[in-house]
């Protein structure tokens, strides 16, 4: 990932073709370990592509990959078997903003106007 975060700030840099040297450069730079046989893989894989329609053409294909959301999932899936479970977690969530909040001296005594 490093090696393609490299490549990829090259690219903002405004080299239109960034060679293995300068990747290299870049992750000297924070002192990232260099691989090269890793840069070498993706040379080849993005020689005479261009970056705009590769992201956009791997746009799509992340678009169906799940993150996160796991808890929600659980929730959908209980309101659809009958919403029997979905009911106390929307309790526990009423009983959680009920709480009183404690005089606190967030700002130290000092106010912005003072």
């Amino acid at each position: 990932m490093k090696v393609v975060t490299a490549y990829l700030l090259a690219l903002l840099g405004r080299n239109t073709c960034p060679s293995a040297k300068d990747i290299k450069v870049i992750l000297a730079s924070v002192g990232a370990d260099v691989d090269d046989e890793k840069i070498d893989l993706l040379l080849s894989q993005v020689d005479g592509k261009d970056i705009t329609e590769m992201i956009a053409a791997d746009r799509e294909k992340l678009a169906s990959v799940p993150a996160g959301g796991g808890a929600g999932v659980a929730v959908a899936a209980a309101a659809a078997a009958g919403g029997a479970a979905a009911a106390p977690v929307a309790e526990d969530k009423k009983e959680e903003k009920v709480e009183e909040k404690e005089e606190s001296d967030d700002d130290m005594g000092f106010s912005l106007f003072d």
